[in-house]
């Protein structure tokens, strides 16, 4: 993968997918300078970690080369197995939470209850962040109405096939235009069709206004990793839109994520992506009362998966249905899921 930069930002990259194609993205983003006034807010960046001391030590290695210094760090030890997670937290001198139930919204939710920021910036242990991360990711919140700004997220190497074909077809990138998600585009969409807040970014670089978690609640328990699987993050973004709150997408706040190297990695993680996926349609129509989440779950989507089973029996499979299995088994396992969890009060 070749990215392109100017002026110390990525512009576009250009991928050598493994079948010899290539896939090619590009954007114009305009040099904006600090939009918001960065003195008047202080941000808390929350991480939330389980059994990966060397991955969280090399995380945290990055965030005292940021421009725009956080007014502390949380690291969320979410039932880590040993005391190796406690001990890079307290060497690298930051505040360390520890959260014994498993699951990631579990821990992402203990760690914006315990940041003090006004706004509460979240990465993964499996991260390094540029120098100008957190300060372009603050900066973007330069109006009252946005109430979530999401990052870029790059590869930060793409050495095994593993690699590849998650960046080719599953990759965490939105493109290198800043984009807005207004609420009342998603009220004018949403009656008919369900609203992709999955585009929205990706929640290894994602950040809150610590007001929006008083107005809509926490994250939703049930989803993403240690529950469902997945899908947590783009919930929350959904539920904030439904809550006329806007969201953005900001490229000039730029992460570097740790794919799996492994296919038996990867082909779990989609799985668990399909999972968490459906879960969270059942979630967002269950806490809006939009038919077309529920729609989607039971129809649009199997719909979907028996078209591409149908074109790989005529045309024999492509590169992207490698993982054609763990998508349909992980979609239905996520429904499963969803109908044998007990709604949560409130």
């Amino acid at each position: 993968m070749t990215i392109f930069w100017r002026s110390g930002y990525p512009v576009g990259h250009i991928l050598q997918l493994d079948d010899g194609r290539q896939r090619q993205v590009w954007g114009t983003p305009q040099d904006r300078g600090t939009s918001a006034p960065l003195s008047s807010l202080s941000a808390s960046v929350v991480i939330c970690t389980r059994d990966r001391p060397e991955e969280l030590a090399r995380c945290l290695a990055s965030l005292p080369l940021q421009s725009f210094r956080p007014n502390e760090i949380v690291v969320v030890d979410n039932a880590s197995r040993d005391g190796r997670t406690r001990e890079v937290a307290i060497q690298a001198g930051v505040v360390y939470v520890r959260e014994d139930r498993p699951g990631l919204d579990f821990a992402r939710n203990t760690g914006a209850k315990a940041a003090t920021g006004d706004i509460i910036a979240y990465t993964d242990d499996d991260v390094l962040l540029h120098p100008r991360w957190l300060e372009n990711l603050v900066a973007a919140f330069d109006a009252p109405e946005i109430g979530a700004v999401t990052g870029l997220v790059l590869p930060a190497e793409l050495e095994t096939q593993a690699q590849r074909q998650f960046e080719s077809f599953w990759s965490f990138g939105q493109g290198y235009d800043r984009v807005d998600y207004p609420a009342a585009d998603f009220a004018l969409t949403s009656g008919a069709h369900v609203f992709p807040a999955w585009k929205v970014g990706a929640g290894a670089s994602m950040a809150f206004r610590r007001s929006v978690f008083e107005k809509v609640g926490y994250f939703d328990e049930r989803l993403d990793v240690g529950q469902a699987g997945c899908s947590g993050d783009s919930e929350y973004w959904y539920r904030l839109l439904a809550n006329r709150i806007d969201c953005r997408y900001e490229p000039m706040a730029v992460a570097f994520h740790f794919h799996r190297r492994a296919m038996e990695g990867l082909s779990f993680q989609i799985y668990s992506y399909m999972r968490g996926h459906a879960a969270a349609l059942m979630v967002q129509a269950e806490r809006t009362g939009l038919v077309a989440n529920r729609h989607r779950a039971l129809w649009t989507m199997p719909k979907w998966y028996l078209g591409r089973l149908w074109r790989r029996a005529r045309r024999g499979p492509a590169l992207e249905d490698i993982f054609l299995r763990q998508e349909i088994t992980g979609y239905a396992a996520g429904l499963y899921f969803y109908f044998r969890q007990k709604r949560p009060d409130g």
